[in-house]
């Protein structure tokens, strides 16, 4: 009891910021939950004038952290009429600013992936305690590191009604059990993408079909990885690395998740 008194005193301080957008009002504003013992800061945004409880999205960002690109994905799922929050999987809000930090925060997490798991639900536990979302439509969309964690969490069984991964990692941390995935899969991959083998997307199919899940793999031609991020074209050049913004590819993943999140929040 005393905890919660005390998330809820501290959602009270955090600072909250309105983007107007026509007929919309963006709330967006900084929040913090606890898991293991750990603060973590998200970022929850939700269209003000919608009355009563709509369908919730968890936003898991890139390797380096919970970063304004994140926030920004939250705020365009609150205008789509969604209650968004973008999780911290580092804790205490934690970024990197270096590929070396971010490849050491991400990787610890994956080779501990019960603490990534307890991270994951209890962002979605914090989501689903929310005026403005509904506990029972909950789905997760994640962007490399993040994309790779919502599958796995798909494949662990976390009872979402869908994840959606953007250039995200198809590695799986244990292999998905026959019946054991209850959300439905949506991967939106550059086809041109370094980080990914055509050996790991056969891999990824492969178990997904013995799983029996439900998914959809789409590959955009000419995208290489971060090709929704439009800081991928100066990240890359600074750190030597495969990245760049590919706009089409950016606009029509967009478009298929939009149509992804209405099919099944539909009653």
């Amino acid at each position: 009891m005393k905890r919660l008194l005390v998330v809820v005193a501290l959602l009270l301080l955090l600072p909250t910021t309105g983007f107007a957008s026509a007929d919309k009002i963006i709330e967006g504003k900084e929040v913090q939950y606890t898991a293991d013992g750990v603060v973590m800061k998200g970022y929850l945004a939700y269209d003000g004038t919608i009355k009563g409880k709509r369908p919730g999205v968890l936003v898991v960002h890139e390797w380096w952290g919970l970063n304004e690109y994140a926030r920004k994905r939250a705020r365009m799922l609150a205008e789509m009429g969604y209650t968004a929050l973008a999780v911290d999987m580092y804790g205490d809000g934690k970024q990197a600013m270096h590929p070396d930090d971010a490849g050491k925060f991400s990787s610890e997490l994956i080779k501990n992936f019960d603490t990534a798991k307890s991270r994951f639900t209890a962002a979605m536990e914090f989501l689903k305690k929310q005026p403005s979302a509904d506990p029972d439509r909950i789905a997760s969309i994640g962007y490399c590191f993040g994309g790779g964690i919502v599958l796995n969490m798909a494949c662990q069984g976390i009872d979402l009604k869908g994840v959606a991964s953007f250039h995200g990692s198809l590695s799986a941390v244990k292999p998905a059990a026959q019946g054991a995935v209850k959300a439905k899969i949506l991967v939106l991959h550059g086809a041109d993408d370094k980080f990914t083998t055509p050996e790991q997307i056969d891999a990824f199919k492969r178990e997904m079909k013995n799983a029996g899940a439900d998914f959809r793999f789409l590959a955009y031609p000419g995208a290489v990885h971060s090709f929704t991020n439009p800081d991928a074209d100066e990240l890359g050049k600074k750190f030597d690395l495969p990245l760049a913004y590919n706009e089409e590819a950016d606009r029509k993943s967009w478009e298929e998740l939009r149509k992804f999140l209405k099919e099944i929040f539909m009653k």
